[in-house]
């Protein structure tokens, strides 16, 4: 998970790795340096923990969209089935690479504070969806992914109890995943601006 982009100043320096260091080094280094600026700025005044992420998407082609975060821009589209061109990985695969990413990361800075090895992480996310809640064939269907299943598979030479451990820390402090399982206020307005 990156600091936001919309507030500059909120992000703690980090310093650049050397190439001297190992990936797993410089990992453990950067963790360690993004952990404790992030307690001193924390114990400094308890606000700068309040962070606003933001994005803009703007639709192209038919059903496609460019999405801006920062410096950063992504496109998504849909298949061809949903009217898309497939140009890009859809809505819904964004939002599984979200939890998988977003977990990748919750995985590695706790596996740094808890001192558990974690030499190689992948993670594939499945959702489970009924397109019959997205074109309104059936109101009782939702929209949105029924379930969703979350496959980690981790390298390193702890014992089992260790790496159970760490993910019932990672479970309970994934942002993403608690976007996935608890609901989140929305507030949504729409403007009209004329084409004349």
């Amino acid at each position: 998970m990156a600091p936001p982009r919309a507030r500059k100043g909120n992000t703690p320096p980090m310093s650049n790795a050397t190439s001297t260091l190992s990936v797993a080094e410089d990992r453990a280094r950067r963790l360690q340096e993004a952990g404790q600026a992030w307690s001193e700025r924390l114990a400094q005044d308890p606000a700068n923990g309040q962070l606003t992420f933001s994005t803009t998407g703007e639709g192209i082609g038919s059903v496609a969209s460019t999405i801006k975060a920062g410096k950063h821009s992504f496109q998504v589209d849909e298949p061809a089935p949903l009217a898309g061109d497939d140009i890009a990985a859809s809505p819904v695969e964004y939002a599984l690479g979200a939890l998988a990413s977003c977990q990748i990361v919750v995985y590695r800075l706790y596996a740094q504070q808890l001192g558990i090895q974690v030499d190689d992480i992948s993670i594939t996310a499945n959702g489970d969806l009924d397109v019959h809640g997205l074109f309104g064939a059936n109101d009782a269907v939702r929209p949105g992914f029924s379930d969703v299943q979350l496959e980690v598979q981790i390298t390193g030479p702890e014992a089992l109890e260790r790496y159970e451990e760490l993910q019932r820390v990672v479970d309970e402090r994934c942002p993403v995943l608690d976007i996935f399982k608890n609901p989140v206020p929305v507030q949504a307005t729409v403007t009209v601006t004329s084409a004349n």
